[in-house]
């Protein structure tokens, strides 16, 4: 049996690039003591996320995946496999992105697909789901609301991805919020499409978010890590903090697969409505 240990955090990130790197320099080596081997951290780890969703927020500081912010991650990273979120600049606009390195390089990029309310004020739209291998083995990355979409997870599992990293600046209400975040109902939320897209592709759903407050957002935390077959095995719930666990992802994908194997199933011949002009109003 090969067992990987993952882990992933909720932590706060913000303007401040030092102190992000500094929070990232301890939570690799709070990863590495932990004996882990994979490491998610929160979408907009380097410079933080939009303070509001209005449209009217200033851009994060931006950098290129070559550039000397994302080598610096990696050299932190070491023998770790880490994935973080940034905002990268490129010739054809700014971006939320993620990207997951090691110490040898960047292993594998990722560009915000689905974007809510005005955050396409401030970052252009990604137009790829690829899964890419890596040390602890083939991985999808997504950023927040794109959990909100079955078609993404689904698109990384049938590229092969067995561990989706799901990395979010993730809030609670902006209108009536609960006085009780765990009770909030984009909480609840985030909550119910980590479960349901680990259990819809049987795979290791692996969810960082960002904690505290930043502009107008309060972020609803609660990091976790999902089994196979949708089960919350680790998670921080609204508090800062790092969670592990231990899987065989071979034998353990393998295991939930081999009886309702939702891939295994599916009946593509029929879902041709999924690529249609969609009926409904924008």
């Amino acid at each position: 049996m090969t067992t990987t240990r993952v882990a992933t955090v909720a932590a706060p990130f913000d303007r401040d690039l030092e102190a992000c790197f500094a929070r990232i320099e301890r939570l690799v080596g709070q990863a590495r003591e932990a004996g882990a081997q994979l490491l998610v951290l929160p979408e907009a780890a380097l410079g933080g996320y939009v303070s509001d969703l209005g449209g009217t927020a200033a851009a994060p500081p931006a950098f290129a995946v070559d550039g000397p912010e994302i080598a610096r991650l990696a050299r932190i990273a070491g023998d770790l496999t880490v994935t973080a979120g940034y905002c990268e600049q490129a010739p054809t606009g700014r971006y939320n992105s993620a990207v997951c390195v090691t110490g040898d390089g960047v292993l594998g990029t990722y560009r915000k697909v689905h974007q809510p309310l005005q955050e396409s004020a401030t970052y252009a739209a990604g137009d790829a789901f690829e899964a890419f291998d890596t040390p602890v083995g083939r991985i999808g990355m997504q950023i927040c609301w794109d959990k909100g979409f079955p078609e993404a997870a689904r698109a990384l599992a049938i590229d092969g991805a067995r561990i989706i990293v799901s990395m979010s600046a993730w809030p609670i209400s902006a209108t009536h919020r609960h006085p009780d975040p765990a009770q909030d109902r984009w909480t609840r939320r985030f909550d119910l499409f980590d479960r349901a897209r680990a259990l819809e592709n049987q795979v290791v759903w692996v969810a960082s978010n960002q904690f505290g407050r930043f502009g107008s957002l309060q972020f609803a935390a609660n990091a976790k890590i999902v089994d196979p077959g949708g089960e919350i095995v680790a998670a921080t719930g609204q508090a800062e903090g790092m969670v592990t666990a231990d899987f065989d992802l071979a034998a353990d994908i393998d295991a939930h697969r081999a009886g309702m194997g939702n891939l295994r199933d599916r009946r593509p011949d029929l879902y041709g409505a999924l690529v249609r002009p969609s009926y409904l109003p924008v």
